[in-house]
């Protein structure tokens, strides 16, 4: 199972979803910048967002504890390891046999994949619970991102057919990135947020599930970072979302709506500011082009399939019809990995 991404940041993810802690290791973070564990463990919590709590998602937190590479709240330069204490631990039995009944699931192509040698208990190596440390890790990436102006926000832009308003791509400021970070449930318009809620619990009384898309912004990210090729900025990006479970589908800026338009309404004119800083009246490459950043904001959608139904006789409490909301706080994880590390070539970054 490949659970390490390297690329100038290393980020090691180790344990499964059913142990009582996992944890990861995080590489090549530079010294000395100040991380607050509060708000790494405030920035993990929001994968379990309040307003569902009383419904089809229980209040779960997970609980990291720093074991090296931070001292006196500071990054010493050597790896970061934090262990992950995992607050519910599900002893569910699967038999022995290939696994063939749990549609939508990995545990027949993990089962194939790993020779049968996989625990049959815990064949979907890549539950939610593993987010938990790909959180941390984007936490403390976001922290040393945002002491340099740089800041990253999501929301669910649309819940099975109900639809969030969308972020400006062109104006998006930090206090509208920040504002939807803080609230109960993560979406710009709350009254489509209610409707939302509605819908997930609609869902779970009937033993049904929902998919989504989550948007994602990221600002004040300067010109010049990434490279072309293989090594670009929204390759890097897009290596990091396809690890989190249940995503499907990603596009930057306008993405599969540029199949529809002409050159001439693709295309983004550059304009100069009266500072003689460059910017684009719209923001249809999404903030890259050439695998480089333009300077406008970074904006990206990630679709994510339904979670695993189950029949309305089955259906329990405990049953979740939606983990889109929960996914809102990993693709910003994901944006802000991507970012560091290519943003630790950037001049006089550190």
């Amino acid at each position: 199972m490949s659970s390490i991404w390297n690329n100038r940041i290393s980020v090691s993810i180790f344990g499964e979803s059913q142990d009582p802690t996992a944890g990861i290791t995080i590489s090549g973070l530079p010294a000395g910048e100040f991380i607050d564990a509060e708000e790494v463990s405030s920035f993990m919590a929001r994968r379990y967002p309040s307003a569902l709590r009383n419904s089809s998602q229980p209040c779960i937190q997970a609980s990291p504890r720093i074991i090296s590479g931070v001292l006196n709240e500071r990054t010493t330069g050597a790896p970061l390891c934090a262990l992950i204490q995992n607050a519910e631990i599900r002893h569910i039995e699967y038999p022995v046999e290939v696994p063939t009944d749990r549609v939508g699931t990995s545990d027949y192509t993990g089962t194939v994949r790993y020779r049968g040698y996989t625990d049959v208990m815990y064949l979907d190596k890549f539950t939610d619970r593993l987010t938990a440390p790909l959180c941390f890790a984007g936490a403390v990436c976001g922290q040393i991102l945002e002491r340099r102006g740089i800041y990253t926000g999501a929301h669910i832009l649309q819940l099975h057919n109900i639809k969030d308003n969308p972020f400006d791509p062109v104006n998006i400021s930090r206090d509208g990135v920040i504002s939807v970070r803080s609230k109960d449930f993560p979406v710009i318009h709350d009254k489509k947020g209610w409707d939302m809620l509605a819908d997930v619990e609609k869902a779970r009384e009937t033993g049904e599930s929902l998919g989504g898309i989550v948007e994602c912004a990221a600002i004040n990210v300067p010109a010049g970072v990434g490279s072309p090729l293989f090594d670009g900025l929204g390759n890097t990006i897009a290596q990091l979302i396809f690890g989190i479970p249940g995503v499907k589908g990603l596009e930057f800026g306008t993405g599969f709506g540029s199949a529809e338009m002409l050159g001439s309404q693709n295309d983004d004119e550059f304009c100069t500011d009266k500072f003689g800083r460059s910017f684009t009246k719209t923001n249809n490459h999404g903030g890259i082009i050439g695998g480089i950043s333009s300077g406008m904001p970074i904006t990206l959608k990630v679709g994510f399939v339904p979670a695993l139904p189950v029949s309305a006789a089955d259906s329990s409490s405990d049953h979740e019809a939606c983990f889109v909301p929960k996914a809102v706080p990993c693709v910003e994880a994901a944006v802000n990995i991507a970012l560091l590390s290519h943003m630790l070539d950037y001049p006089n970054f550190c």
